[in-house]
C-alpha cells in the first residue's frame, strides 16, 4: 500500500478525530468494482500519499468484504446502503465532508487546504 492507513473502527475514529489532524475514512471491500478502480486511481497514488502526509492526514480504512456488523452501523449512521463511501473530517473537528463515489488525485489532494 502507498498510503498507510490504519484499520476502521468507533474507537480508531474518536482516537484520530480527538487528535486534531484531518481524517480520511474510506469503505471498501474486495468485491466492489468501484472502491477497486478508486483505489487504483486515486487513493494509492504517490501524489495522494505526498499531500496526506505533509498535511498529516490520519487514514482509516474499513473493509467491508465479509459485511462486518460495526462497518455496516457505520455506513448505516451515514446514510450509506453500502460501499464505496469515503469520508473527510477536517482538522480541529467539524461535520464531516461526503466525498463522491467516483475519486480523482485532484479531489483527493485538495482536501488538504480544506
Amino acid at each position: 500500500s502507498i498510503l498507510p492507513s490504519t484499520p476502521f473502527s468507533e474507537q480508531a475514529l474518536t482516537t484520530a478525530r480527538a487528535s486534531g489532524k484531518p481524517v480520511f475514512v474510506y469503505m471498501t471491500a474486495d468485491w466492489c468494482l468501484t472502491c477497486k478502480v478508486n483505489e487504483d486511481a486515486a487513493i494509492e497514488r504517490a501524489e495522494t500519499a505526498a499531500a496526506f502526509k505533509q498535511a498529516g492526514v490520519v487514514v482509516l480504512r474499513g473493509d467491508w468484504t465479509r459485511r462486518d456488523p460495526a462497518i455496516t452501523r457505520y455506513l448505516t449512521a451515514q446514510g450509506a446502503a453500502g460501499v464505496p463511501l469515503y469520508l473527510w473530517y477536517p482538522a480541529g473537528g467539524g461535520a464531516p465532508r461526503q466525498l463522491p463515489r467516483v475519486l480523482t488525485v485532484d479531489t483527493l489532494t485538495a482536501l488538504v487546504g480544506t
